[in-house]
Formats: structure tokens, C-alpha cells, sequence
């Protein structure tokens, strides 16, 4: 598991990294692509907010495009991008979708505990 609070994982990984690693961490997905202009603008507020939680919650970057990657994208019913989902405990807690504010994805995690 890596130990970064940011990280990239892929489908490969996913399983250990994010929902075995959501038993100890909570761990937000941002499930992205690179052709994607509000993924763009959400990954540097996304690394600023959970940075500023002094490790309380982990984020996993996920590039729907790479690889085999869109399987998790279909798993968890994404349906547009960026969509950013909560896991803690190895299930699913929230997300939510689209570029959103600091201040909007603060209330996020502070609405779920985190």
C-alpha cells in the first residue's frame, strides 16, 4: 500500500489500496480523465483539502483511461467525470461529481466524519 496520503492506483491495485487500505483511512476516489477540463481544475483542490487534514482521510487518483481502469468506473456506476467517491471501511460512503469548491468538498468530508 503506498504510504503517500495522494496516489495514483489503477484496477490492479485497487482492491488493496483503496478498500482494504478505507479499514484503517478512509480513502476518497477521484475517478478522472485527462481529456477532461473540471477534472483538471478539481485535482489541485482535491490534493489542498486532503492535505490539510493531516492524514485523517487518503486521496487514489484513478485515470479511467489508463489501462483497464473504466471496469472500476463501470463497477461503481460512474457516470461522468470527475465523480470523487468516499470509501471507508471498504464500502462506499458518498461522493459526489463534477469541480467543486474547497469550501463545498470540506463540508464533504466534514458531513461524513472525515
Amino acid at each position: 500500500m503506498p504510504d503517500a496520503t495522494v496516489f495514483d492506483t489503477d484496477l490492479a491495485h485497487f482492491d488493496r489500496e483503496v478498500l482494504a487500505a478505507s479499514r484503517e483511512t478512509p480513502v476518497l476516489v477521484d475517478f478522472w480523465a485527462d481529456w477532461c477540463p473540471p477534472c483538471l481544475i478539481i485535482a489541485p483542490i482535491l490534493e489542498q483539502v486532503v492535505g490539510e487534514r493531516d492524514g485523517a482521510v487518503r486521496l487514489a487518483k484513478l485515470e479511467v483511461d489508463a489501462g483497464e481502469n473504466m471496469k472500476l468506473a463501470g463497477r461503481y456506476a460512474v457516470r461522468g467525470f470527475p465523480t470523487v467517491i468516499l470509501f471507508r471501511d471498504g464500502e462506499e460512503v458518498a461522493r459526489f461529481s463534477g469541480a467543486q469548491s474547497a469550501g463545498f468538498i470540506e463540508g464533504f468530508l466534514d458531513e461524513h466524519g472525515v
